[in-house]
Order: structure tokens, then C-alpha cells, then sequence
């Protein structure tokens, strides 16, 4: 089995000394860092792109705390799976990854109280994926401490993990590797590929590197895999190689369907740029390879507020619909149902007025903080609240700005974009 092993799988690294990217959770004093040195075990998710090291963090996190680990996939996973691993006891010590669940019979179902000691772990990958009532299952379980779940994902929590679940762990955010993290993993990489062959030298050139790290995207996952398949197939890793490996649909979506960013980029800037045409490309694409299309539908969702806005507000209601249509319908259907609101969202009218000035009044709350709001405009529901000056001096339209003494001058809103 460990010949069959994908290189990616094979190269996942056991400790955090090897563990490339994510510093501000594993460096020294991050909290991850301080939880494993610490022995500290909570539930918490990972939220971030394919390929950042996701899954090895959470194995390495188990690894280094001594407790059963269990992995399952939110994509074919299901209450009975959770139930199993509950009622399921494990050799001491063995490789985390290697655990199973499987063939349990009904003799060997324990009860909460007569669970290891050690503490038990589950790992659920794509936990977006799971139903309300799949998770309502789980919570009693994370809640109990019968379970400590470490959740992965691509999509916010925020979304898409119910409240009582998500208000029981920690949200850790991922960020895609950097340039120079990426240039180390690929580094990383050639010099095992060419170990393994027993080739000498299995060198690339810089354009070669600096091509694959902008079609990985920062996912390591998808440059490695990438390097592997392109020795495989050709014997030598040059940029004409790669070029040509990238031709197969397995290397630009894994049969997992996970979000790739690649995709929703060009998808979203075809349609900031009214090219219908190009929209509606990368939309099949997606389609094709089997993309949820809630996460499309959510995009345009965005999209609607953020480029389109003031220029055309029923944008909103429409995307909407097309949300509430794919929740509803479904794929193969569905499809057409994105196919119609991609249409109409690329061909309206563009005005990010509202979202600049969201961000642009953001970045002042975030550095002056609650400033004090002008006593005029401030609600004064009791006779000592009026005697000291509250809502004084109120007057419903007034050129006057309503803006905190520090703000007056300031201006968010660029009203000349609007239509």
C-alpha cells in the first residue's frame, strides 16, 4: 500500500519541524505550537485553501498528544461512521493514519463510560460538507468530550458549521503558502523524486519553477503532484513537460471536488470584466468536475454586492434566486439555473462604490475604535439623558456630518460612480 501512495501522501511531514508554512499558528508562542507543547486537547477547525497542510496538521497535532485518531470524509461519511468510532477501541501506539473503524460488530459498541482513556480525536475533512442533521448528531459528542473534533474546510464556518457546533470550537485560518514556501516544498520534492528513481540529477529550470508556483497557486498538494506525475510521464521536469502534464483534468481537479481557486478566479474576473462568454467557460468547467454549486452560487452571491452594487440592485435578488434554486434542485438542473444568472450578472453594469467604501471605513474603525458619536445623534430615552445633552440639537436633514469630531472631514462613499 505505501507504493501506491500518492508522493504528496508520502511526503506529509510528521512533526512540526518540517512542517512548511502556517506561522502564525505553529511558530514559537503560536497557539497550535503551544497547544501540542502543552499537551493542551480542544476542538477546534482549519479553515483554509486545498493544499496548505490542512490534514497533516491535525495528524501531527494527534500524533504529538498520544490520543486515538480517526479520519473520515464529510463527502461519504455518516452518522454510522461516528458512531463507530465511538463504540471502537484501538492498539495503543499505532500510526494514527493507519486506524479504521471498519468491521466493527455490534458486541464490540461500548457506552461513554467505558471509552479508552486516551482520549479519542476525529478528524473530518470537508466538514462543510456534512447536513444540519449530521452535525446536530456530532454536538452532543464534541460537547460530552467523548470526541475532539478537528474540523478542515474550505468554506467560511461561519456558513457553513451550525452554531451550537461551531460556538464549541476554535476557528484557526490557513493561508496559502507563500513564494518562497512553495520554491522550498518543490525543492523538497525533486530531490525525493530523485532518490526514488535513482536518477542523479533531476534538475529544473528557474522559469520552470516560477511557472509551477503560479499554477499551484500556493497549494503544495498540486505541486507536487504535478512534479511526480510530469516525471512519470516524461522522465525529465522541464517547463514544456509540465505545460503538458497539465493537460489532464485529473491534475486540475481531484476527485474530491475541492475548491479550486484557480477556477472561481477567472470565473468571478470574467464576469467583473462583462465577458459572458469567458463566464460562462469556466462556470461548465467547474460543472463539469463536479464543483458544488452552492459554492458557485455563494460566489455570485458576493459578486452581486461587490462589483455590480448600486448599478443594478436587483443583481442581489437575482443571484439569490440562483442560490435558493441550486439549494432546491440540484444537480444536473441546477446548472441551467447558474447559467441563466452568470448571464445576467456579467452583462449588468458594474459600481463598487459601496463595497470600496466599506473597506475604506472598515480600516479607520480598525485603527481609531469605538470613537465617541456626536450627542446630537444620540438616542436619549430618558429625561437625564436629555438634560446632559443627548440627541440636543437633532435635525432630521442637515448637511452637517454625523460622523464621529476625529472623521468629519472624511469621505467613504464615491457617489460619482453611481449610475
Amino acid at each position: 500500500m505505501e507504493n501506491t501512495k500518492p508522493l504528496a501522501a508520502k511526503l506529509r511531514p510528521q512533526t512540526l519541524e518540517k512542517y512548511i508554512g502556517q506561522e502564525h499558528l505553529v511558530g514559537p508562542g503560536k497557539p497550535l505550537r503551544v497547544a501540542i507543547e502543552q499537551k493542551h486537547l480542544f476542538s477546534f477547525i482549519l479553515w483554509g485553501p486545498p493544499g496548505v497542510g490542512k490534514t497533516t496538521l491535525a495528524r501531527i497535532y494527534a500524533q504529538a498528544l498520544g490520543v486515538d485518531f480517526y479520519e473520515l470524509s464529510a463527502v461519504s461519511a455518516g452518522k454510522e461512521d461516528i458512531r463507530k468510532i465511538i463504540s471502537s477501541s484501538v492498539m495503543p501506539g499505532s500510526d494514527p493514519a493507519s486506524r479504521t473503524t471498519d468491521n466493527l460488530d455490534s458486541g464490540s459498541r461500548k457506552t461513554l463510560a467505558g471509552m479508552t482513556e486516551r482520549g479519542k480525536i476525529l478528524f473530518l475533512d470537508e466538514i462543510h460538507r456534512f447536513n444540519k442533521a449530521q452535525q446536530d448528531f456530532l454536538l452532543p459528542y464534541v460537547e460530552s468530550g467523548a470526541l475532539t473534533l478537528i474540523g478542515a474546510t474550505t468554506e467560511n464556518p461561519s456558513f457553513e458549521v451550525i452554531p451550537a457546533l461551531l460556538s464549541r470550537c476554535r476557528v484557526f485560518t490557513l493561508k496559502e503558502l507563500t513564494t518562497d514556501q512553495m520554491r522550498e516544498v518543490i525543492t523538497h520534492t525533486l530531490a525525493v523524486i530523485a532518490r526514488s528513481k535513482s536518477s542523479n540529477d533531476v534538475a529544473i529550470s528557474p522559469e520552470a519553477v516560477d511557472w509551477l508556483v503560479g499554477m499551484a497557486n500556493g497549494d503544495a498538494r498540486q505541486a507536487i503532484t504535478m512534479l511526480d506525475n510530469t516525471f512519470k510521464l516524461y522522465g525529465k521536469i522541464t517547463l514544456e513537460t509540465l505545460k503538458e502534464t497539465l493537460q489532464s483534468k485529473a491534475i486540475r481537479y481531484d476527485k474530491a471536488g475541492e475548491e479550486h481557486y484557480n477556477t472561481i478566479s477567472a470565473f468571478i474576473k470574467s464576469m467583473r470584466a462583462s465577458q459572458a462568454d469567458a463566464a460562462m467557460y469556466y462556470l461548465a468547467r467547474m460543472v463539469e468536475a463536479g464543483e458544488d454549486p452552492l459554492f458557485i452560487a455563494r460566489r455570485m452571491v458576493i459578486f452581486a454586492s461587490e462589483d455590480i452594487g448600486l448599478a443594478q440592485p436587483t443583481a442581489l435578488v437575482v443571484a439569490n434566486a440562483v442560490f435558493q434554486a441550486c439549494q432546491s434542485i440540484g444537480y444536473p438542473e441546477c446548472a441551467i439555473n447558474l447559467a441563466h444568472g452568470v448571464a445576467y450578472l456579467a452583462q449588468c453594469k458594474k459600481d463598487r462604490s459601496a463595497y470600496d467604501a466599506l473597506r475604506a471605513v472598515q480600516v479607520d474603525v480598525r485603527t481609531h475604535g469605538n470613537l465617541p458619536i456626536p450627542m446630537s445623534i444620540r438616542n436619549a430615552p430618558t429625561k437625564l439623558m436629555k438634560d446632559i445633552g443627548y440627541g440636543k440639537g437633532y435635525e432630521m436633514y442637515t448637511d452637517e456630518t454625523y460622523l464621529p469630531e476625529e472623521l468629519k472631514n472624511k469621505k467613504y462613499f464615491n457617489s460619482s460612480q453611481n449610475p
